[in-house]
C-alpha cells in the first residue's frame, strides 16, 4: 500500500491499521486469534461484552482512553478532530471536554491520567498537551520540532511523575520529567531509540505503538505492531531487550495495559481480538493466558482496566475513519468487557 506523504503525515492511525493487516493472512473480518496454531492459550467463552457508554457525534473514531483512578471518571479522544470526551461514573452518555481544535490539536490518539489528577493527551501531528482534570485549563505542552516524519502515539506515566511517549515512526520513546512539567513546555527528546532492536521488515513505515508503565516504576514495556513483538525498556540501566513470549505474539498491537499483579492486556486492532499475559516479576517473559475474538469490538485501538472492568474504545476504522469517512451517519460506542 502507497501513502502519500499527506496521508502518512495526518492520518497515520488508518495507515498503521491497513498495514497492519497487510501482515496477516487476510484483511477482512476476524475470526481467529492473532497467535500460532500451536498456541498454549485458552479462549475466553465466558467473556461479556457489553455496551459502557455512548459518545456523541457522528464522525468520532476515537483511538485513546484513560480513566481517573480517583474519581472513576474517564476520557477519550477523537483520532478525527482532536476532540476530548469525559464519562462521569455511572453516566450512559459522554460529554465534550475539550472541544475540537483545543490549543491546535488535531488528533487525539494516547490518553493518561497520572496520579495528581492531569490528564495527557498526544497529538500524533505534534506531541502531547497536559490538562488539569477539573478546569480543562491547559498546563504544558511538548512538541516535536523539524519536518522529519513523526507519529506521537501513545503515553505511559511512572510513579515518579515522568511521562513517556512512543513515536510510531521515528521508532523512538520521549520523556518528560516532573520539572520540564513545571515550566509550561518545551521540546520532546528521544530518551530511547529502539530502530536498531526491531526485526527488519521490508518496506517498514511504522513500528511502536503501546506504551505501559511498570507500576512500581522499574521499567517500560512497549509493543512492536508490525513484528508482533513486545520491547522491555529498564528506567534503572537503560537497557533495552526483547521480551520472550510464550504462546503467542503481538501482531497488529496497539493499545496495551500492566496491572500491579503483572497481568498484561493488549489489544490487537484489525483481528478484533484482546489477549491476556502474565508476565513475571521483572518483565522479561509473559505467556499469553486468554484471547477473545469479536467483532463486536469494532477495530478496537486501546483499552483501560479500571475499577474490576475493562474498556474498550471501538474505533471503526473499518468504515472509513476520518480520511476515507462514507458520509453515513456513525455511532461510537466503548465496550466494557468482563471475563477477559
Amino acid at each position: 500500500m502507497k501513502l502519500s506523504h499527506r496521508t502518512k503525515k495526518n492520518l497515520p492511525a488508518v495507515a498503521l491499521l491497513a498495514l497492519a493487516a497487510s501482515t496477516t493472512a487476510g484483511t477482512g473480518p476476524a475470526t481467529a486469534a492473532p497467535v500460532g496454531p500451536s498456541a498454549t492459550h485458552t479462549a475466553a467463552p465466558h467473556a461479556r461484552i457489553s455496551t459502557a457508554f455512548t459518545l456523541p457525534g457522528e464522525r468520532v473514531y476515537p483511538e485513546g482512553i484513560a480513566a481517573d483512578p480517583r474519581t472513576g471518571t474517564v476520557y477519550v479522544g477523537s483520532y478525527a478532530d482532536g476532540t476530548v470526551y469525559r464519562t462521569l461514573p455511572g453516566r450512559s452518555r459522554a460529554e465534550v471536554f475539550l472541544p475540537a481544535g483545543t490549543d491546535g490539536r488535531r488528533t487525539a490518539n494516547g490518553l493518561r491520567v497520572d496520579d495528581r489528577g492531569r490528564l495527557w493527551v498526544t497529538d500524533s501531528t505534534a506531541g502531547v498537551t497536559v490538562y488539569d482534570t477539573r478546569s480543562g485549563t491547559r498546563l504544558a505542552r511538548f512538541d516535536v520540532l523539524g519536518s522529519t516524519p513523526h507519529f506521537v502515539n501513545d503515553v505511559a506515566i511512572t510513579p515518579d511523575g515522568t511521562a513517556y511517549l512512543t513515536d510510531s515512526i521515528r521508532a523512538v520513546v520521549y520523556r518528560v520529567t516532573g520539572p520540564q512539567l513545571a515550566t509550561g513546555g518545551g521540546v520532546l527528546h528521544p530518551a530511547y531509540d529502539l530502530t536498531a532492536k526491531l526485526t527488519p521488515i521490508p518496506d517498514r513505515r511504522f513500528s511502536l505503538n503501546g506504551i505501559t508503565a511498570d507500576p512500581r516504576g522499574r521499567h517500560l514495556l512497549t509493543v512492536d505492531m508490525i513484528a508482533g513483538e513486545l520491547f522491555r525498556i529498564d528506567l534503572h540501566s537503560g537497557a533495552i531487550t526483547r521480551v520472550a513470549l510464550e504462546g503467542g505474539n503481538l501482531l497488529n498491537g496497539d493499545g496495551i495495559d500492566l496491572a500491579a499483579d503483572g497481568t498484561l492486556r493488549v489489544v490487537h486492532n484489525t483481528t478484533n481480538t484482546l489477549t491476556r499475559w502474565r508476565t513475571n516479576g521483572d518483565g522479561t517473559r509473559a505467556r499469553l493466558v486468554r484471547t477473545l475474538t469479536d467483532r463486536s469490538l469494532q477495530i478496537p485501538t486501546t483499552l483501560t482496566h479500571t475499577r474490576g472492568r475493562t474498556l474498550v474504545v471501538r474505533s471503526q476504522f473499518d468504515k472509513g475513519g476520518p480520511a476515507g469517512d462514507n458520509g453515513d451517519p456513525t455511532t461510537f460506542t466503548i465496550a466494557e468487557v468482563r471475563g477477559l
